[in-house]
C-alpha cells in the first residue's frame, strides 16, 4: 500500500514559473496604472490649487479698487480703449498693472460708460505659467457712480 505523499500526480503539482511571470505581470501593470492615474491626480490638484490662488489675488484686487473712490485715478480708462481693452491682458494693452505677486500677474482695465452712463466696468486679470502654458483668470464688476 502506498501513502499519499509517496503519489505525486500532475493536479498536485505547484505553480510552474510560467504560471509566477504572468501573475506578477498582471501585477505590474494594474500597479503602473495606478501610479499613472496617481499623477494625474496631483497634477489635478496642483491646477486647482492655483486657479483657487488666482481667484483669491484677483477678488482682493477687485475689493481694492471698489473702495476706491469713483473718481480715483486708478478707476479710469487709461488708453481710452473703453470696453474693447476690457480682456487685453498684457502690459502693453492694460490699463494698470502689473502688479507681480510670486508668479502670478495682476492687470486692470477700465470702461466708462461702457454699460450705462455713470458707471464704470472693471475687468481684473490674473495670468500665469503652468507647465509652459499661459493661463489666465478675470473677474469683471460693473460700478455705478453716486447719483
Amino acid at each position: 500500500m502506498r501513502r499519499a505523499d509517496q503519489e505525486i500526480g500532475s493536479a498536485e503539482c505547484g505553480f510552474t514559473l510560467l504560471e509566477v511571470i504572468f501573475a506578477i505581470s498582471i501585477l505590474t501593470i494594474g500597479i503602473l496604472a495606478v501610479a499613472t492615474m496617481q499623477l494625474s491626480s496631483i497634477r489635478g490638484n496642483d491646477f486647482a490649487r492655483s486657479v483657487t490662488e488666482v481667484s483669491t489675488w484677483a477678488g482682493d484686487q477687485l475689493e481694492k479698487l471698489l473702495a476706491l473712490p469713483y473718481n480715483d485715478a486708478s478707476l479710469n480708462d487709461s488708453d481710452g480703449d473703453g470696453a474693447a481693452g476690457l480682456n487685453d491682458a498684457t502690459a502693453a494693452t492694460a490699463d494698470y498693472g502689473p502688479v507681480t505677486q510670486g508668479k502670478y500677474t495682476v492687470f486692470w482695465n477700465v470702461a466708462v460708460d461702457h454699460v450705462a452712463s455713470n458707471t464704470k466696468t472693471i475687468t481684473v486679470i490674473v495670468t500665469w505659467t503652468d507647465r509652459g502654458v499661459q493661463r489666465s483668470v478675470s473677474m469683471q464688476h460693473i460700478r455705478a457712480g453716486v447719483i
